[in-house]
């Protein structure tokens, strides 16, 4: 992509607008000090659109850019099925979850598994947490964020690693969850706006100038077969980028698409992970929370429209790319125009930078509240504990950015992570989700199926080798819940845990607004199967 002046200028103003904000938005009032309560949980003051606008902003990165525009590219429409099922999950989460989760005053997943089981799980889950936020998360986005910067702009890798560390930790680092919220409402303007714009001209240039609607109506009738939701055995088969004849169905294997694994995925993502969770436990009270997920649950319906539809526009233009995910840099390169450009490259860096600054805040949270608070300095104070997260923010950032480089070594870094991701999810999931909807579950079962979550994953894989991964992930799921059912039953002899959570009337509870909305999405998102079944 060659950037001309008004390109930079257009890019350098957003750059400058959101280190503006969140620097401006950390500030405090005259005589009062930042707690732990100001940096981790914003103060507990986000509304619902700041909440909505910031799960948005922290779920969206490159991969979903450039992988889920390359997987349109390759599968088409059915790789949606990740953002529409999202939709259907988080309200799921919504209900059944935010209101314990706010009950309970926690400030961290982690904290959570010692109200509801003992301090042993709460740390065994902070430390694999923390390793994956920093690892797995922090690395990979910061090193596919510069491989697209490299590909785009040709941007060299490590300066594209050093430009991304240093644009999200300026502002987060010193203004903490504050800072990331509310930036990200500015972010999440850029990333739906600059990213519609980009869909907006593919299907201009697709329709020969005659518009985005005639654009679609094209694409619909020559890409048709790009364009079902549900993929059956030996319906849709593509070339993958090592060149060999592979069927879509292993990767979305029909209906078990929607009545098996994914679900797994899901609800460990939106109702287990603290880089999203986080942002509910930040609002006003649980009716803001609820709201504010029904809201991004909107704008999951509308983000295929952002980065699918692109990669099918690419496959009907014949585009001329050997790998998926050089669809989505092609088509900027090819379609937006001078001035354009930096706001459509804004739309790409605003969701990788919102990305990094959240796993990098939620990743200093665990540190500091379930490790430093509990084992290093019990009676630290609220000023110690703030400057503790703000260090190691800083120093999670970087021991990703001097790691991510590395990673350019390994084919197809993101479905290795999304494979070592499935591996775990199950166990964890199976964890929290006995932990909250059945009294009997004990410590000691939940502690031994998450240490064993891998190794039930692993011989899955083993033993059953033609079986997708998707329904895998939910065969998985299934044994670890066996295993916390057995273990609980023959540990407490059928009697419900002392730490049980009690379903009171109360407790799962919301407001119309949350209700009709929720209503809204369930019928959206059944309209969008039926036409695209």
């Amino acid at each position: 992509m060659n950037f001309e002046t008004i390109d930079y200028l257009v890019f350098g103003g957003y750059v400058s607008l959101i280190v503006f904000m969140g620097l401006w938005v950390s500030r405090e009032k005259e005589g009062h000090q930042k707690n732990t309560e100001d940096y981790f949980l914003a103060s507990k003051s986000l509304p619902w659109w700041a909440i909505g606008a910031s799960l948005i902003a922290s779920n969206i990165s490159a991969e979903q850019f450039i992988g889920m525009s390359g997987s349109g590219f390759r599968l088409g429409l059915a790789i949606a099925t990740y953002e529409w099922m999202a939709a259907i999950t988080l309200l799921i989460v919504a209900y059944f979850f935010l209101p314990i989760y706010l009950k309970k005053g926690i400030f961290t997943m982690p904290q959570f598994l010692e109200v509801r089981y003992d301090a042993r799980v709460r740390t065994v889950l902070a430390v694999f947490w923390l390793l994956v936020y920093v690892f797995v998360n922090l690395t990979s986005v910061l090193y596919l964020g510069a491989l697209a910067m490299e590909g785009i702009m040709g941007v060299p890798l490590w300066w594209g690693v050093f430009g991304l560390a240093t644009f999200a930790g300026v502002y987060s680092v010193y203004g903490g969850l504050k800072a990331v919220a509310w930036t990200d409402v500015v972010q999440v303007i850029f990333l739906i706006g600059g990213g519609l714009l980009t869909t907006y001209l593919a299907l201009d240039a697709f329709s020969g100038g005659e518009g985005a609607f005639a654009g679609m109506s094209r694409l619909l009738g020559e890409a048709g077969d790009r364009f079902n939701m549900i993929l059956f055995q030996g319906e849709l088969m593509f070339t993958d980028d090592g060149g060999q004849l592979q069927d879509a169905y292993d990767l979305l294997p029909g209906l078990s698409v929607l009545l098996g694994g994914m679900w797994i995925a899901n609800l460990f993502y939106w109702g287990c992970n603290q880089y999203i969770i986080q942002r509910a436990l930040a609002a006003k009270d649980l009716k803001e929370a609820q709201r504010g997920v029904a809201f991004a649950g909107y704008l999951k319906l509308v983000l295929p429209l952002i980065v699918v539809i692109p990669g099918i526009v690419a496959y009907a233009l014949d585009a001329p790319i050997t790998r998926g995910d050089e669809a989505y840099p092609w088509l900027l390169n090819t379609y937006v125009g001078p001035g354009l450009k930096g706001l459509t490259f804004a739309a790409l860096i605003a969701a990788i930078v919102s990305s990094l600054a959240s796993m990098m805040n939620s990743t200093a949270t665990i540190f500091t509240m379930d490790l430093y608070r509990n084992y290093v300095k019990k009676d630290a104070s609220e000023r110690q504990l703030v400057k503790v997260g703000r260090t190691a923010a800083a120093i999670c950032l970087v021991i990703a950015a001097l790691l991510a480089p590395q990673l350019s070594g390994l084919d197809q870094v993101f479905q290795y992570i999304q494979e070592y991701t499935g591996f775990v999810s199950p166990g964890v999931l199976a964890v929290f989700m006995m932990g909250l909807f059945w009294k009997k579950s004990t410590a000691n079962a939940a502690l031994t199926t998450a240490l064993l979550s891998i190794p039930i994953s692993v011989l899955m894989k083993v033993s059953l080798p033609s079986l997708p991964f998707i329904d895998r992930m939910g065969v998985a799921f299934l044994a670890s819940v066996a295993l916390i059912v057995l273990m609980s039953y023959w540990e407490n002899k059928g009697k419900d845990d002392d730490k049980a959570i009690k379903l009171g009337r109360g407790i799962l509870e919301t407001d119309p607004v949350f209700a009709g909305a929720a209503f809204g999405i369930i019928g959206i998102t059944a309209a969008l199967y039926a036409i695209f079944w």
